[in-house]
């Protein structure tokens, strides 16, 4: 598996593509904006994209849709939660006063639980609500494509419009319960791991008291 970011847009997104050595698929994860590079970015990897996965439906994680959609009719996912953020997401834009080209439609909803496959990976669903009602991540393989639930050092933040910080405690809780060597990509700032911030992300450490009992 290749994991390779393309940090773009206003709010310096990371958008992940997501490489199936072997099969040479691909899926691109959040692709916030500036979507002719990742067209560019999904060029030169050699693979081909099968699938758009989201892990919530954030402006800065949905703006380079419609770019990708053009050249690859692939089909998008997003858990059906975020549905009314998905469908507003001009408005949050027009707010922030920053360009941005409407999504077309989602074409499948995620459940937790369920298992979505690029090539011959596989990773498994995780809803973890409170950045967003619909928010997941993805897990598989030694790896958590995280979206905005934990970042190197923070979380996502829980005063936006449809957040909620007791889901969201109890969603980092969730996932204090992983691994601790599994590694986290994040939607914003650096790669790190689930145990590193288990023992100095001050938001995670009484998760993970709560996760051990």
């Amino acid at each position: 598996m290749i994991i390779t970011a393309e940090t773009v847009g206003a709010f310096q997104e990371n958008c992940y593509l997501v490489v199936d050595e072997a099969q040479r698929k691909a899926v691109l994860l959040d692709p916030g904006a500036e979507g002719e590079r990742l067209v560019a970015a999904v060029r030169r990897s050699g693979a081909e994209l099968e699938a758009i996965w989201l892990t919530h439906a954030h402006l800065d994680h949905i703006g380079g849709i419609g770019a990708v959609k053009r050249v690859w009719d692939v089909p998008v996912y997003l858990h059906p939660a975020d549905a009314l953020l998905y469908a507003n997401a001009d408005r949050q834009a027009a707010a922030y006063g920053v360009p941005f080209e409407v999504p077309p439609p989602v074409d499948r909803e995620l459940a937790d639980g369920e298992t979505v496959r690029v090539g011959s990976l596989a990773f498994d669903v995780m809803h973890v609500p409170g950045h967003s009602p619909g928010h997941v991540i993805f897990r598989g393989d030694g790896v958590a494509l995280v979206g905005d639930l934990i970042f190197a050092g923070s979380i996502g933040r829980t005063d936006l419009p449809l957040s909620n910080p007791v889901h969201m405690q109890a969603s980092l809780e969730r996932a204090a319960a992983l691994p601790g060597e599994t590694r986290l990509y994040p939607g914003h700032g650096p790669a790190t791991t689930l145990g590193a911030e288990l023992r100095s992300n001050p938001f995670l450490t009484g998760a993970a008291r709560v996760a051990r009992r």
